[in-house]
């Protein structure tokens, strides 16, 4: 999967995949190549997809290779740098910076983590960069991927731990 800026807009995107062509909406910040907390780019590089979550019917097609958790009310992602839990999920309340996975907006409505700063993690270089539902007229993300639910509902059954996303400029 390749992900590149749309030609004259650094906040929207192309998803290339198995020849067929998708939008997708990327960081406020654009595509970066020094990634860092809060700045709102969507990492330059390969990440690997690693799982998911998804909220309870939400979208018709739920079939994936992927390990997918149904999200609960208290599941959290913490985005707190100096916390031990930094860029790994937890349970709300937490005492730290962290964000609901049960988004009102229902852009997490299939969510797929990718290994960005997770193994290994270092402080400040970014949470939560997830492959995720966008927002109407593909509105820029915080830093992540996000795709329409019926592109989301089309790329899931051929999706795995093996799947990488290459985002270039």
């Amino acid at each position: 999967m390749v992900v590149r800026a749309r030609p004259g807009h650094p906040t929207q995107g192309i998803l290339t995949w198995n020849n067929h062509v998708f939008p997708c909406a990327l960081g406020r910040g654009g595509i970066g190549m020094l990634k860092r907390e809060g700045d709102g780019a969507t990492p330059l590089g390969t990440m690997r997809l690693i799982s998911g979550y998804h909220r309870h019917g939400r979208l018709a097609q739920l079939t994936s290779r992927l390990p997918l958790t149904r999200i609960k009310p208290d599941d959290g992602w913490c985005d707190a740098p100096g916390d031990r839990n930094y860029n790994r999920p937890v349970r709300l309340p937490y005492p730290a910076s962290s964000e609901r996975m049960e988004r009102a907006d229902h852009l997490y409505d299939c969510c797929i983590v990718l290994d960005y700063n997770i193994s290994p993690r270092q402080r400040n270089r970014g949470s939560a960069i997830f492959f995720h539902i966008a927002k109407p007229g593909y509105l820029p993300t915080e830093g992540c991927i996000a795709v329409s639910p019926r592109t989301m509902a089309r790329l899931l059954p051929d999706l795995s731990d093996r799947t990488v996303i290459v985002v270039r400029r």
